[in-house]
This record gives C-alpha cells, structure tokens and sequence, in this order.
C-alpha cells in the first residue's frame, strides 16, 4: 500500500498563523551582552539578514493571488499574508536588537539587492516558492550558527523564536511547491527537479560566500554547511520529486 501525503489546507495555514503570531518566545527584559569580539565576527551579517527580512512582500502577494484565481484557491493569499508578517517581525526582532546594542540598521546590501531584483521581477508562484525555501532553508543554518556565535541571552532567545517559525515556513512552502509539481506533465517533472537543484544549491554558494565568516563563528565551516544543506535539500525539494515517483497524494480543497 502506497503512503498518503496529506497537505494542510490553506485556510488551516492561515489558523496556524494566526495562532502562532499569539506567540511571545522573546524575553525583552534581557540586557544583551554581545561582546567585541563577537560583535565583529557576526554584526555584518546580523545587518543584513535583518534587512533581508523586511521585504513588504508585495511582489509575493500579487503572485499569489494571481495563483490563486487561477487555481481557485481563493484562500491561500491570506497564509500568505500572514506568512509575510512573521516574516517581517522577525526583521523587527533583528531591528530592536540592533536599536540595543548601538548598532545601524543598513538599508543597502549586495546580496539583499540582487534577490529583490529577482523578486520584483517574478510573479511566478512555482519559483516565488522555490525562493522562499531555499532562502529559508539556508536562515535555519544561518540562525542556528548565529545563536552559537554568542553568549548574549536576548540574541539566542531572537533566533530560537526565528527557528520556531521557519520549521513551520518550509513545510508550508513545500507543500505549495509539492501541489504545483504534480500538476506538472511527468516527462517534464525530471528536468523541472534539476532547475529546483541547480537554484538551490546555487545559492547556498552565493550565500556562503556572503556569510562565511559568521557560519565559521558559529562552528560551521563550508563542510559543514554543505552538508547540512544537502540534507535540507533532500527533505524539502528532493523529497517532493521522490514523492512524485513512489506515493499517492491526497490533497483537501485547498481553501
């Protein structure tokens, strides 16, 4: 008997963030106590995954309501939304914790600037979602170094509430993904699968290169964080291919 792949609907996502946006993991009455030293191995890119997390998003809603006329999923937009906003609330955990210890909030960076000229460009829902798990994919490692990188309290708490929410973020972004590649005619579902793999790993250079200094801080030298990231990749875009050859899918109505 074959495995059934239940998705949550799109209306149960969007509870799901409502819910979780009740949430407080962050315990502001910490004093933060980066010191110097970690301050300078890991600030630099602290600035600028702080700013790449607040995007509007309004790119991203435009092509999912665009996907959602289409596919009749009138719901889905409004997990987007939210989606969106725990997004942008992990930006203004990153911003107050700047605000804190002294430092600025940059409003320009290289790598922010090249993937919003992807985004602003895209309205393509499939590679919008392709995007967003391979960026988030890649914050799960980034967080996780960054809270190893220090000892201040208040920085540790603000990543583990960022983990928290980008576990649920992956699986709410590779279900859209799953649901858009089985619609996919079979003979172009391969090829499909060596574009997720070429943009994804892709990436995870361009990223490195930007952030290695704060992933070594951390204790994940490029080994590491490629091997890491190849698990990632065969639990999230690897696994919706492998899915496709092997199971049966029930999918809800989606709204």
């Amino acid at each position: 008997m074959k495995h059934m792949s239940i998705s949550k609907t799109s209306r149960e996502w969007y509870e799901y963030f409502q819910i979780n946006a009740l949430a407080k993991r962050i315990d502001w009455t910490l004093h933060p106590t980066i010191t110097s030293s970690e301050k300078q191995e890991i600030l630099p890119s602290l600035q600028a995954w702080q700013l790449g997390e607040t995007s509007d998003g309004a790119n991203l809603i435009y092509a999912s309501t665009k996907y959602a006329q289409k596919t009749k999923d009138l719901f889905y937009p409004n997990a987007v939304s939210l989606f969106i906003k725990e997004e942008q609330k992990h930006g203004d955990s990153l911003g107050k914790y700047l605000d804190l210890i002294g430092e600025k909030r940059i409003t320009k960076d290289w790598g922010d600037s090249l993937f919003r000229k992807i985004r602003y460009f895209n309205t393509n829902m499939e590679i919008w979602t392709l995007a967003v798990i391979t960026v988030e994919s890649i914050a799960q490692v980034f967080y996780q170094a960054l809270k190893k990188a220090t000892h201040c309290k208040l920085l540790q708490s603000i990543c583990t509430d960022i983990l928290i929410d980008e576990a649920a973020h992956i699986i709410f972004q590779r279900e859209r993904l799953e649901t858009i590649f089985l619609t996919k005619n079979s003979v172009l579902q391969y090829p499909t699968y060596l574009f997720y793999k070429l943009f994804f790993f892709s990436t995870t250079e361009v990223v490195w290169f930007a952030h290695k200094r704060a992933f070594i801080a951390g204790g994940i030298d490029k080994k590491k964080y490629r091997k890491i990231l190849k698990v990632k990749f065969r639990k999230t875009l690897g696994r919706i291919y492998t899915a496709s050859k092997t199971s049966d899918h029930y999918y809800p109505s989606l709204s």
